[in-house]
């Protein structure tokens, strides 16, 4: 459905979203929503009157909202996180809500430009308002890797935090610099919270991040008049509480040892698991398996493509080469913390946890084992492969290397260095 958004006029944020056409029931299925995303993986979803309590407490708290002031800044990015949302694949209400929060100051959708935006985002500053920043902060060479308007953007940064309520860091690039951070880091870029120190940063990760979670993120804020509780990283625990590899629609793979070994073999259309071909979901905490993008329809690894771990800090120093797979760590499940991967499973977690997992998890360590040297083509290329890294016929389920017995699983460390502490 399409809807008429206009500027934010008098009144509560519940009459301008009716004015723009949204229905009682549409805004009610977006509060729906909401409790859904704060409850994710818990087990309010398992009875619906909590949930339906949650939802209604939501709609009249974020109904009663009064214009909200919000200034949204764009420094060193790519405008991915704001494409995330307005590029959905139909205008939501989530979209409408969106727009009515950021309506002050924006850089990519508002109006106003030169002069008149300097005084817009002048205005804001001076009052109390909710900053939400995309992109990193360039440090190296007094910041001329991004101005605006002749100012760095710390310089920017530093004036708009300097009254602010609350700070959202949208994205990789403003929670943790993301690829420009990247080695080796020509620009200097960091996160927002390695500027501003003196006040929490809520950091909301993604490259880009799903546009419900932000979303979400600003209406817990304005409903709660809070911060959602952060784990380690500063990262809202109801979004980012659990691993990929937790939800992933190819778990059950993994656990029976079915991997795709090339992009255009027999487990690739059959959907089986995308460990051995890269994918970082079993280290990635997000919840893309369950939120996914464009209006629900897909997300990577139900593209066919293994998550690169883009909600993790430094991933791209960490994760890369995307397509070569993590350490080999099989069986650690849901109990397992976001801290515990973060610093890496010793050979003692890794192996109780191991214990823990059963057969199952032998079976697919041998399986690992056996094809560790397989070829990793990319889509097209044609692989020879011997009879004992052959990829597993889909009509058994098994692989020949893991019904030949048992096999020791092997552990083994993550790699914790912070990647600009190395030269």
């Amino acid at each position: 459905m399409t809807y008429n958004v206009q500027p934010w006029q008098a009144g509560t944020l519940a009459e301008n979203i009716a004015k723009a056409g949204v229905s009682r029931r549409d805004f009610m299925k977006f509060c729906s929503g909401l409790a859904a995303i704060y409850a994710v993986g818990t087990p309010a979803l398992a009875n619906a009157a909590p949930a339906q309590k949650a939802a209604q407490s939501i709609a009249k708290a974020l109904g009663e909202v009064q214009k909200p002031n919000v200034v949204w800044l764009q420094l060193q990015e790519c405008t991915g996180c704001m494409e995330s949302v307005l590029r959905s694949g139909g205008t939501t209400v989530e979209e409408v809500v969106l727009n009515l929060l950021s309506v002050n100051y924006n850089e990519l959708i508002m109006a106003a430009a030169g002069e008149a935006a300097e005084k817009a985002l002048a205005d804001t500053n001076a009052q109390p308002h909710i900053l939400v920043v995309n992109g990193s902060v360039p440090m190296k060479d007094n910041g001329i890797y991004c101005t605006i308007g002749g100012r760095s953007a710390e310089d920017v940064l530093r004036e708009s935090a300097e009254n602010a309520t609350m700070i959202l860091a949208v994205g990789a690039c403003a929670v943790y610099g993301s690829v420009q951070a990247a080695r080796p880091n020509p620009t200097g870029a960091v996160g927002v919270d390695e500027i501003i120190k003196d006040k929490p940063v809520i950091n909301v990760a993604g490259c880009p991040p799903i546009g419900e979670v932000i979303t979400a993120s600003l209406a817990y804020i304005l409903t709660h008049g809070e911060a959602p509780e952060l784990d380690s990283e500063g990262r809202p625990l109801f979004a980012y509480g659990q691993r990929i590899h937790d939800s992933c629609p190819r778990r059950a793979h993994f656990d029976a040892g079915q991997y795709v070994r090339t992009f255009d073999d027999a487990g690739a259309r059959d959907g089986w698991c995308l460990y051995d071909v890269g994918c970082k979901g079993p280290s990635t905490f997000s919840p893309c398996p369950i939120l996914q993008w464009n209006l629900k329809s897909g997300w990577p690894i139900g593209a066919g493509h293994p998550c690169i771990g883009c909600t993790e800090k430094h991933f791209y120093d960490r994760f890369t080469p995307f397509y070569d797979k993590l350490p080999n760590i099989p069986g650690f499940g849901i109990e397992v913390t976001a801290e515990k991967v973060g610093l890496g499973l010793t050979g003692l977690v890794a192996a109780g946890v191991a214990a823990h997992a059963g057969v199952t998890a032998v079976k697919a360590a041998a399986d690992r084992k056996a094809t560790a040297n397989s070829p990793m083509a990319a889509f097209g290329d044609k692989v020879e492969t011997s009879p004992a890294t052959a990829t597993p016929a889909a009509s058994t389920g098994t692989t020949s290397a893991a019904s030949t017995g048992t096999a020791t699983a092997t552990t083994s460390t993550t790699d914790t260095t912070d990647p600009k502490s190395e030269a």
